[in-house]
């Protein structure tokens, strides 16, 4: 059975191991800015938040690059950047919707999380537990989908709906 990371953000407290132990693990520098894995701090809420590619089952990054350098392992179902094959394009960065591919301006190459190997370091760093490698059907994607669900407009209800604040008209003035 495949596994997936989990990423649980009520988790998280900031502390950024897991970017230290990806960048280590990946670049051999304690640098997040070389990290595969991200942790977006939501400043006014005191509240923080890790992030990294959730392996798409329709990876657009995969499908959109046009030298074919991203290919699943068999081994651990992780849709990998093929160093030897990347000319550094950024088409795949674009591509992603969730902006967890990225461009590595020291190789010219882009990177994205490949899981380790299948002994993901960020899992390993995380002293809280907010980022866990689990069975990949318990990775709580149901729950995440309910979450989004929460901020779209009840079914039946139109899209185009006035927004509850009205926004002023500047060229009036």
């Amino acid at each position: 059975m495949l596994k997936a990371l989990q990423l649980e953000p009520e988790k998280c407290t900031g502390c950024l191991q897991c970017e230290m132990a990806c960048s280590y693990e990946n670049e051999g520098v304690f640098n997040p800015a070389k990290s595969r894995i991200k942790v977006f701090n939501f400043h006014d809420e005191g509240r923080f938040a890790p992030y990294t590619c959730t392996q798409c089952d329709e990876a657009w990054c995969l499908y959109a690059c046009p030298v074919e350098a991203i290919a699943i392992n068999a081994g651990t179902g992780a849709k990998e950047v093929l160093g030897d094959t990347c000319v550094g394009c950024k088409v795949c960065t674009i591509a992603c919707p969730f902006g967890t591919v990225n461009y590595n301006s020291s190789t010219g190459k882009v990177i994205k999380c490949d899981l380790c190997g299948g002994d993901p370091w960020c899992a390993k760093a995380c002293p809280t537990g907010a980022i866990t490698y689990v069975d990949a059907d318990g990775t709580g994607m149901e729950r995440m989908r309910a979450w989004a669900r929460q901020g779209m407009p009840p079914a039946g209800a139109s899209v185009n709906a006035p927004a509850e604040k009205e926004i002023p008209n500047y060229e009036s003035a």
